[in-house]
Order: structure tokens, then sequence, then C-alpha cells
């Protein structure tokens, strides 16, 4: 052993020595941060030897630097960039059971603001380990333990030290291969490639496709939409003529459920109903519900849910479309369409900062005219939580802003206080929950309880302004709030075994609500029909009275007898009435057990996944290209982001206000010049605090400095 100590005084042992603590690290990020799926021994073998090849890759560049004084500082600062990877990848993995890829890095400063008080949740103790090695290595330094060796070694050790490692993952990749065929070339998901390559690899070989998507965009050419054109034109679904318009040149108004599942609805809790006033309107008879509702999102969650349901197209495989393509991507969005077609004035509320998923910069190419971001609220103290201003609050303090909008408007409000780590203060709960012994599901219903009260209280607000009877409210979860890595504690909160929780359980628990809701309708209903977020578009165009066709959308009107009920999740798997396909595994929903479809039942199945395959394909084409820059329908004209500026909403509002003079239609003329903020009601002990300095989330308008633009 002494021999072996010794050794690292050498700068080919203390180069091993920084391979060998970092391989230790990366196994224990492997069985106790990240979930690898590992099925049997040759698995288990890979996972202990791919963290080697591209450790000593990365670091073993260090063995070509001649002079000492470069020689140490370089080699640790490779091992210190490599742990930070890894690093990430852990917190990352904790919050969306997935790995960053470059797209979320590169986007990262577009949704960094508002993650750090779900990144510090996200921290555990045993992450002391992730770092204790540098640590110990520096220490070592500082004493004298591990010799400085001025001794430079030959290029050729540098090399031969490369070509091994090289020769290391070129075993590693053709023994993946032969138990994964078509490992890389099919792509099965990224957990596969962490699995099967490690986690440098994975990073790499994700860049490498990222750079191609790139290229793509570069080269891409107007008859590519000729695939889309006729996919899409295919699958139109035709309204039902007994629903189409019934909502015509009414408000819309989009309530943004944060990380709310569909087993909420109707759950209760310790006799306690845990969404009151959410059941009630989910049964009412002026409500269109949906109980096979499915979201569809992929890594990026809230901003995924939102680009289906304002352009009917899907998120990206990696990464989110906001913040990789969204500052400069074509898109035909709800905002654009109804303001085009109808004369709808457009804004979005949102209690977070402007740039949280590209906002600022994706709205504006949607067309939205207004947002009014964190910079308009007063999120001091503890009035917002680490994502946004609180819910009661948001809707309360939108009023001002809201009242002023010409009708008819299309707005959309984001609510956060439901979003992960579910933490509230003390004061804004009284909600007695569940004791799993598990404090994310336990808080998750506390929450759950609170947004309750809020849609509630804005639902108040509503019916005393008058404009819920001139209004079509629609409703939706916009994901899911308990990870898989979770739901084995959930189902002891739902009275399920979990020992006999399975990945079928997983994926139906991807329901989440959906409701249109219209006051003083009398024949809404819950519907059973299968579909997903990409659905929402057409169907709420139709309810307005205005055709989709002549727009690229792969949803279909969910009320249309031609609907697809193949409901396509982002990693191609899928749902439908009959089966749900995981992985390729077939299981009947009927029995909840695996089956082995064969005959005309395997036909169909392999039709339904042809078809989820080349939907999304299709979608990836239309996004990573931006073809929809080479396709102009009837009637609409291409939005100019340069049009909209977000600063000073409130006073462009009212000058459109003065402007239309009598023929002006927001609320606040309507009420004879008077403001309607005094109708609003609510319990929010935050009302009565001061404003303080403090402030949970950081505050800024991107375009405050360009607040001198006309527009």
């Amino acid at each position: 052993m002494k021999y072996l100590w010794s050794q690292t005084s050498t700068r080919l042992g203390f180069v091993t020595l920084l391979i060998g603590m970092f391989w230790l690290k990366t196994l224990f990020a492997y069985f106790i941060d990240f979930n690898l799926g590992l099925e049997d021994p040759l698995q288990f073998f890979i996972v202990l030897i791919n963290p080697i090849a591209t450790t000593a890759l990365i670091i073993g560049l260090a063995l070509y630097i001649k002079p000492a004084r470069l020689f140490y500082p370089i080699s640790i600062f490779l091992d210190i960039l490599n742990t930070v990877l890894l690093y990430l990848n852990v917190i990352y993995f904790r919050e969306f059971t997935d790995f960053m890829t470059v797209s979320t890095m590169l986007g990262y400063d577009k949704v960094n603001q508002g993650l750090s008080g779900s990144s510090i949740a996200l921290t555990n103790i045993h992450d002391i380990f992730y770092w204790l090695d540098i640590v110990i290595v520096l220490v070592c330094l500082a004493f004298h333990y591990i010799h400085i060796d001025l001794r430079p070694l030959n290029w050729r050790v540098g090399a031969a030290f490369s070509s091994a490692a090289v020769l290391l993952f070129m075993t590693n990749l053709g023994i993946a291969e032969m138990n994964r065929p078509q490992l890389l070339t099919r792509m099965f998901d990224r957990t596969y490639l962490v699995k099967y390559l490690g986690l440098d690899a994975f990073t790499v070989y994700d860049g490498i496709r990222s750079q191609h998507t790139n290229e793509l965009r570069a080269t891409a050419k107007k008859s590519e939409l000729t695939s889309i054109e006729a996919f899409t034109d295919k699958h139109y679904a035709k309204p039902d003529p007994k629903l189409y318009g019934i909502a015509k040149h009414k408000n819309v108004i989009v309530i943004h459920l944060e990380s709310f599942q569909q087993f909420l609805i109707g759950k209760k809790v310790n006799g306690q109903e845990v969404t009151p006033f959410l059941n009630k309107l989910y049964r009412s008879q002026s409500t269109y519900s949906f109980d096979n509702f499915f979201h569809q999102v992929g890594q990026g969650k809230t901003s995924d849910a939102e680009n289906m349901l304002e352009t009917s197209t899907y998120g990206l495989p990696q990464g989110s479309l906001f913040a990789s393509l969204g500052s400069d991507n074509t898109f035909q969005a709800a905002p654009a369409i109804l303001n085009q077609r109808a004369g709808y004035t457009s804004a979005v509320f949102h209690g977070n900062v402007a740039s949280f998923w590209n906002r600022n910069n994706v709205y504006k190419n949607m067309g939205y005219q207004y947002f009014f971001d964190a910079s308009y609220y007063d999120t001091s103290g503890d009035k917002a939580t680490g994502y946004g201003l609180k819910d009661k609050l948001l809707f309360k303090d939108s009023v001002s802003y809201l009242q002023r909008l010409q009708q008819p408007f299309y707005v959309k409000y984001i609510t956060v206080s439901n979003h992960f780590p579910y933490s509230l203060d003390s004061e804004d709960t009284s909600f007695k929950t569940t004791d799993t012994g598990d404090s994310t599901v336990d808080n998750y219903f506390q929450t759950a309880h609170y947004l309750d009260q809020s849609v509630q209280e804005f639902y108040q607000y509503l019916n005393k302004s008058g404009l819920a009877k001139n209004s079509i409210v629609m409703l939706y979860g916009d994901h899911y709030g308990i990870s898989d890595s979770e739901n084995k504690s959930l189902a002891k909160a739902l009275n399920v075994d979990p020992d006999d929780w399975t990945d079928y359980d997983n994926a139906q628990l991807q329901r989440v609500p959906l409701m249109f809701n219209m006051p003083g309708y009398k024949k809404g209903r819950v519907e059973h029909q299968y579909g997903g977020e990409i659905d929402v578009l057409p169907t709420l165009l139709h309810l307005l009275g205005i055709s989709s066709k002549r727009y690229i959308q792969f949803g279909t009107d969910l009320f249309s007898k031609q609907h697809d009920q193949v409901v396509a999740f982002r990693n191609k798997d899928w749902v439908d009435p009959d089966y749900t396909s995981l992985s390729g595994t077939i299981y009947s929903n009927k029995t909840k057990q695996e089956i082995h479809p064969k005959g005309k039942q395997e036909k169909q199945i392999k039709a339904d996944q042809k078809k989820v395959n080349t939907e999304l394909s299709l979608s990836d084409s239309l996004n990573e290209k931006n073809l929809l820059r080479f396709y102009h329908p009837k009637g609409f004209k291409a939005v100019n982001a340069g049009d909209y500026n977000y600063a000073n909403g409130l006073d462009k509002a009212i000058d459109i206000e003065k402007k239309l003079g009598v023929k002006s239609t927001d609320l606040y003329t309507g009420n004879r010049d008077h403001t309607t903020t005094n109708w609003y009601e609510t319990d929010a002990p935050e009302v009565a605090h001061k404003s303080t300095n403090s402030n949970r989330i950081k505050i800024t308008n991107p375009d405050a400095n360009s607040a001198s633009n006309p527009n």
C-alpha cells in the first residue's frame, strides 16, 4: 500500500489517482442517485467499466503538459470540470428523472432564474462525496503528502495512455452493442446511453447530434414541408357541428395548473377533498372535462406543454424547444391566429422572471402582445416562492392589468405554487396532509389544495366582474407532479401496495386534467376519449368557430368523430383506449398485464407505433429545421417579434383605451372608468405584509432597457 501511495507522487500515478476517485464517485451516482435499470450481470459489468475510458481520455490530456506548474492545475481543473458535469446531472436527474442534454446546457441561462429554490431542495447530505476527493487531493498537495513530480513525461507516454483509453472505450462499445444492438443508431433513450457508455460519452454524442441539428436548419428547403403537409392533411379531424363555434367571440382564459395530475381530482386526504373547487368545476354541467387526457412533455416540461397547447406541435426529443430554438423559431401559434382571425388581444400573466424558459423571446415569436411577468408585481419578502409570485397573489394582482385589456382577449395564467419542491409558508396552509414519510408527496397535496383555493378566488372575481359569462375558461395540468422515482411513496397515499407498483402504473399516472368551462352553459359532461396536449389547439379553435384546417397541426379535435386516440409520448411510447406501449412492451389496459400480441392485434399495434414514430419525427423536422418559415397559410401574416416589447404594458393598454374612447371594450371602460380591483377578495395573508428589500427571486425585465420602443 505504501508503494502504491508513493506512486501518486509521479505524474502517471497522480493522474491514475484522479481517475480512480472520479470512477468511484461516478459509480456512487449510478447506484445512489441515478436509476439506470440494470437488468442482467453483463449490464452491471458495463456500468462498472464505462466511466473509466472517457475519464482517462479527459484527465489524461494533462500527461501531454510538460511544465509541472501547468500539469497539476490542469489535471485538477479537468477533474473539477468533469465533476461539475456529473453533479449537474445528479441534480437534474432528481428533478426530471433524465440526463442533461447539450441543448439544455446551452439554454441553462434561460431557465436558471427561479431554479435556485428547487436546486437547494434537490441537494442531499451525501452530495459531499462528489467533492470530497478534490478537497483531499488539494490538502495532500498542500501538505506534501503528494509530492510534485518535476520530471516531464515523454509525449509517447501520453499517447500510449490515450490509446489504451480509446481501446477500452471501443471494447466497452462492442460489449454494449452485443447487449443492446443498434445502440447509437436507434438511440433508445438517454438512460440507455449513460448506462452503456457513460455520462461523458453521452454528452459528446449528444453534442454531435445537436450540431447536426444546427446544420440541418441551415440547409433546410421548402420542399421538406411536403411530407409534413401530407400527414397533417390526412390526419385532420373535422369538428363536431354541434359544438363548432359554441364559444365564438368569447374571451379565452387559460389557467395553467402547475404539476397538477389527474389523480388529484376527487382525491380525499384525512376526509378532506384536496381540490374541492376544481372537483366541482370538473363535474359541472358548464364544463367539458376529460378523464383520459395525458401530458406529452419531454425535457422541456412546462415549456413543452405550452408549446403543444399554443402550436399543436411537439417539443424536442432533447432539451427545451423554448430554450434552445425559441429565440428565432417561426411559430403559427394561438395568439397570432386568434388576433388575425378574430381580433383577440393576447397576454400572459406569470409571477416569475420573463427570461425563465426564454419566454420573453418565445412569446414575441408567438405573437403575444403583453407579458406581465414578475417585474409587474410585488414579489418581495414572503410573497413569492423560488419559482415566482404565489398563486393567490398572482390572480389578485393581475386584475389591474386584466381589466385594461381590449375584449375579446386570449390570456394565460401560469401558476407556480404547486411546483416542486411543493413548499409553502406555514401561514398559507392549514391542510392536514398525508404521512407517507416522503416530504415531496406529503407537501404535494398541500400545495395542490392551495392552488385550488387560488382558482376559486379568481372565479369569484370573474363572476362579480361579469367576465365569467363572456368567457370560456380552459384549465389544464401541464405535466406530472410526482416523478416516477417517487411513485412508490405516492402509492401509499393512493392505497396501493408499493410492491405491486409497475411501469404500467407509472404510465397511467401521466394523466392530467383538461377542462373547458363556460359559465352558464348546461350541456357539459365528462368525456372519456383518449387525448393529449397536442390536441388542445384544434379543439379550442373549433369551439371558437375558427377552422384549424389551414394550419400545420399534429393534434386533432377531441370532440371530432375522427379524433385520433393514440396518444404519443415524447420518448415514442404511447397509449390508446386498449393498449399501453412502454419501450416495446405492450400492456392491456383491460387486464393491466403485459401481453404478446399476434395476428390482427400485432398488426394494429405495429401500425400505431409507426404512426407515433412518424408523427414525432415530422414534428421534430418541422421545428428543428424551422420549416414553418416556408409555410404561408391563407390569411396568416408572419409574426414579427420586433413588433413587441413587454415593458410598460399597462401604459400601452391605457393608451389604446384612450384612443378608442367610447369604442373601447375593456372591462375598466365598461365599469364607467372605475377600477374593479376592489371586487377581488382573497385570504392570502401576504396582502397585509409590507413590501421589503428582500426577494426570493431576482426581478428583471429584459425589455426594460428598450422601454422607449413605441410598440
